[in-house]
C-alpha cells in the first residue's frame, strides 16, 4: 500500500524517516530526552517525522513511518499540533470530565493518530480528529497531561494490528516523551460485554491496567473506596454459592454445566467467580476445544433463539430465497461502543435519507454510499457511528421497510436501495430450532452467559446488583509517570506557581491549584536563571502565564540572584514560585472553560463527570438525568425542576402532583457505603 507520505519522500527522491513497530519508543530509539514534555516533542517532531505536505485544517502535521518486522507492512502513526489560540475548541471536555477542570489552559495540544487500515493509503481528511474509527488517538496537552481517546483494536478491528501491540506502542511513547500523567475512559466492549466489568472482576483492574492503568474517577458518585469493595466483593463469590443460589432457576442447569466444565479442564483448584472468568480469559484465544460427537457440534449454537425472514416471489427451484434479519435482532448481538438506542436511531436517520431519494426519484434508483453518508450525517455529526451501522446495513430490516446493498453493475459502485414489505411478497417467518448450548466449544459465548446470567443479573442479591453497577460506574482510569530525578549533568525540579493574593480571581479559592512545571536546568545555573527558566516555561505553556514575572521563590529566598543552585538546593524538590503578571482578563484560562456550573446531584457528584445531565430550571443545579429517573432514551422535558425545587413548590399533601418531579435511582452513598466501607 502506498501511503502519501511515503509517496510524497518517493517523488522528492528523498529518502523517508522508518523505524521498527515493536522497538519505537524504547530509550534512546529513536531519541532519549531528558527534559519535559513540551521540549520532548518538539525534538521528537524534528528528528523521527516527517512534516505532511497537507496540513489539517491548518494545522501542521508530521508523519512517522513504523514497519511491522514480522509481516513487512508499513504503519502511519501522525503527529497534528493544534494551536488553542486559533480552535474552534479550546477548552478540554476530556480533562473536565477527569476532574482537571482547574488546570491552566495549555497553548498546544498534539494529537497522535493511527488512522484505520483502510484509510493508510489517504490522505487524512478534515475531521480526521473527530472520527471514533482510528485505530490509536491521543490527545497530549503541551503540559504533558493527556488523554487516550481512541483505541480500536483491543478484541478486532484491524487486520494487522492487535490491541496489545498498539498499547505496547503508546505506552512506550508516552514513556519516552516523559508525559505526567495520561487519562482513559474505558468504554470497551467484547460480544456486548463491557470489558471493564470483565477484566475487573477476573484480574481486579481493567483492561488497560496491564500497562499501569488505575481507576481515576467514577461517574454518578462512586468513590474509589467504592470500586475496591465492589471488586473485592467479586473476589470473593464463590462457585458454590452461584450453584445454589441459581439451583431452582431456569438458567441454573446451564450454569452449572459451564461451572462442572472448566473446573473439569483447570488443573487448579476453581473456587471463584473470580478464578473461573481468570481461566476462561486465559485460554480464549487457544482452539476450540473438539467435541466427541459430531452432531453435538453442528447442533451446537446460542442460546437465544432468532428468527429467520424469507421472501418468496418466485418458485423456491428456480431462486433461492433471501434472508432478511430485523435490524434490532442484529444490534443485540453487535460488538459496538454505541448503545443500541443510537445504532437503531442511526439506521432511522438512514432509511429517512432513502426514502426521500426514493420518493423524488422517478426511476426510483439508489443511492451511493457516499451520498447516503452525506445525506445521513446532516441529521448525525458522529461519522464513525455511520460507518458501523452502514456496514452492517445488507438485507436488513428497518420498521416496515427493507434496506438493501448491491454493486452497480454499470458504475461498479456500492448502492443502497429501500423496498417495502408486504408489496406481494410472501413472507414466511419461522425460529431456527435451538438446541442446548455445550460449554467448552466457544469460551466467550460461555463468557456471555456467565456475564448476562451472574455478573449483570444475579439474581436475589442487591449487593451484587450494586457491586456490578459500581464497576461499570467506574470509567475513567489513569496512568501517572513518576517524576524521577535522574543522575545526570542537569537539575529538575516541579515549580508549582503560588499567585499573589492581588492576582486571584474571587472564585480561585474554591479551586484546587493547578499541578506544578517541570523545569530542567543545567547544573551551573543560578538562582536568577532559573527564575528565568520558570517564567520562559510557563509562558511557553499556558495562555495565562504569557506575561508571567518571576519574583521569589520561597525555598530560595536567602538566595542572591548571582548565587548557584548546586549544593544550595537538592535536585528533584519541589519549588514554591510566586509571581505577578497573571493575565485573568484572557478568557483561556482553565481547561474546563470559562464559564461556572454548580453540579449536586444525588448521588453525591460534585462535579461533571461525563453522563448525561439536566439543569434545574429554577436553582439552575446540574443533576444526572438517570438519578432524576429519565432514562436514557427519553428526551430531557423541555421544563425541569429538581425534586428539592418541586418540594418548596407544593406543599408536602400535594407533592405527588408535581409534573416535572422524578424518582431518583438508588444512590451509591446511601447504600452502597453502608455495606461495602464498614
Amino acid at each position: 500500500m502506498s501511503i502519501p507520505i511515503l509517496a510524497a519522500c518517493q517523488k522528492r527522491k528523498r529518502r523517508p524517516k522508518i523505524y521498527r513497530f515493536h522497538t519505537f519508543g524504547d530509550r534512546g530509539c529513536p531519541i532519549d530526552p531528558r527534559g519535559a514534555f513540551r521540549d520532548n516533542i518538539r525534538v521528537f517532531l524534528q528528528e523521527c517525522a516527517d512534516i505532511h505536505e497537507d496540513n489539517v485544517q491548518g494545522m501542521p502535521t508530521w508523519c512517522t513511518l513504523l514497519v511491522h518486522e514480522a509481516r513487512n507492512f508499513v504503519v502511519p502513526l501522525y503527529t497534528i499540533e493544534e494551536e488553542v489560540t486559533c480552535s474552534l475548541r479550546p477548552y478540554c471536555d476530556h480533562c473536565r470530565c477527569t476532574g482537571w477542570s482547574n488546570h491552566f489552559l495549555s497553548k498546544r495540544k498534539y494529537h497522535l493518530i493511527i488512522p484505520a487500515d483502510d484509510e493508510w493509503n489517504k490522505p487524512l481528511v478534515d475531521d480526521v480528529m473527530d472520527l471514533q474509527t482510528h485505530l490509536l488517538h491521543g490527545l497530549i496537552h503541551c503540559n504533558g497531561f493527556g488523554h487516550l481517546l481512541c483505541i480500536n483494536g483491543i478484541e478486532g478491528g484491524s487486520k494487522y494490528l492487535c490491541g496489545r501491540e498498539i498499547m505496547d506502542l503508546w505506552d512506550r511513547i508516552c514513556t519516552n516523551l516523559q508525559t505526567r500523567k495520561i487519562t482513559i475512559q474505558d468504554v470497551s466492549k467484547k460480544r456486548s460485554m463491557d470489558l471493564r466489568l470483565l477484566y475487573g472482576v477476573a484480574y481486579g483492574h481493567s483492561w488497560f491496567g496491564r500497562w499501569g492503568y488505575l481507576f481515576c474517577r467514577g461517574s454518578f458518585g462512586v468513590a474509589e473506596h467504592n470500586y475496591a469493595r465492589a471488586i473485592e466483593l467479586f473476589s470473593q463469590l464463590e462457585l458454590e454459592k452461584i450453584i445454589e443460589d441459581y439451583s431452582n432457576n431456569e438458567r441454573g442447569r446451564e450454569i452449572k454445566k459451564i461451572i462442572r466444565h472448566y473446573r473439569d479442564r483447570s488443573e487448579t483448584q476453581l473456587a471463584t467467580i473470580k478464578d473461573l472468568l481468570r481461566f476462561m480469559l486465559t485460554i480464549k484465544s487457544r482452539a476450540p476445544m473438539q467435541i466427541d460427537k459430531a452432531n453435538d457440534a453442528a447442533s451446537y449454537s446460542t442460546s437465544k433463539p432468532c428468527t429467520r425472514i424469507t421472501f418468496q416471489n418466485k418458485p423456491l427451484g428456480k431462486e433461492k430465497s433471501l434472508t432478511y434479519r430485523k435490524f434490532t435482532t442484529v444490534v443485540a448481538n453487535m460488538d459496538s461502543r454505541w448503545p443500541a438506542r443510537r445504532l437503531e436511531y442511526a439506521a432511522e436517520v438512514v432509511v429517512n435519507a432513502l426514502k426521500e431519494k426514493k420518493s423524488g426519484n422517478f426511476c426510483h434508483g439508489g443511492m451511493t454510499r457516499q451520498d447516503l453518508r452525506d445525506a445521513a450525517r446532516l441529521h448525525i455529526g458522529d461519522t464513525g457511528l455511520l460507518d458501523y451501522v452502514l456496514k452492517s446495513m445488507n438485507n436488513i430490516i428497518v420498521g416496515s421497510h427493507i434496506v438493501r446493498r448491491t454493486v452497480n453493475p454499470t458504475t461498479r459502485i456500492l448502492e443502497y436501495s429501500i423496498h417495502e414489505l408486504g408489496n406481494g411478497d410472501a413472507l414466511i417467518s419461522r425460529p431456527l430450532p435451538v438446541s442446548a448450548p455445550v460449554p467448552g466449544v466457544d469460551v466467550y459465548s460461555d463468557l456471555v452467559g456467565l456475564y448476562k446470567n451472574v455478573l449483570l443479573d444475579y439474581k436475589g442479591s442487591d449487593l451484587v446488583d450494586l457491586a456490578t453497577q459500581a464497576i461499570l460506574d467506574g470509567k475513567h482510569f489513569v496512568k501517572e509517570w513518576p517524576f524521577i530525578d535522574e543522575e545526570d549533568q542537569f537539575l529538575r525540579f516541579i515549580c508549582r506557581l503560588m499567585p499573589k493574593l492581588c492576582d486571584v480571581e474571587a472564585d480561585q479559592s474554591k479551586r484546587e491549584l493547578p499541578p506544578g512545571e517541570i523545569i530542567v536546568v543545567p547544573l551551573h545555573t543560578t538562582v536568577r536563571e532559573l527564575k528565568q527558566a520558570v517564567e520562559s516555561a510557563l509562558g511557553d505553556t499556558y495562555c495565562i502565564t504569557e506575561e508571567f514575572f518571576t519574583m521569589e521563590v520561597s525555598e530560595l529566598e536567602e538566595l542572591d540572584d548571582g548565587e548557584l543552585l548546586f549544593g544550595a538546593v537538592e535536585s528533584g524538590a519541589e519549588l514554591c514560585v510566586r509571581g505577578s503578571g497573571i493575565g485573568l482578563e484572557n478568557q483561556l484560562r482553565y481547561q474546563g472553560g470559562a464559564d461556572s456550573w454548580t453540579v449536586r446531584c444525588e448521588c453525591g457528584a460534585q462535579d461533571d463527570d461525563g453522563e448525561r445531565m439536566v439543569e434545574c430550571d429554577i436553582c439552575e443545579v446540574w443533576q444526572h438525568t438517570r438519578c432524576c429517573g429519565i432514562e436514557d432514551t427519553q428526551t430531557v422535558p423541555p421544563l425541569f425542576v429538581c425534586s428539592g425545587c418541586c418540594v418548596s413548590l407544593v406543599p408536602p399533601k400535594n407533592d405527588s402532583s408535581c409534573a416535572f418531579r422524578y424518582s431518583p435511582t438508588p444512590m451509591y452513598n446511601s447504600f452502597l457505603p453502608q455495606h461495602f466501607c464498614q
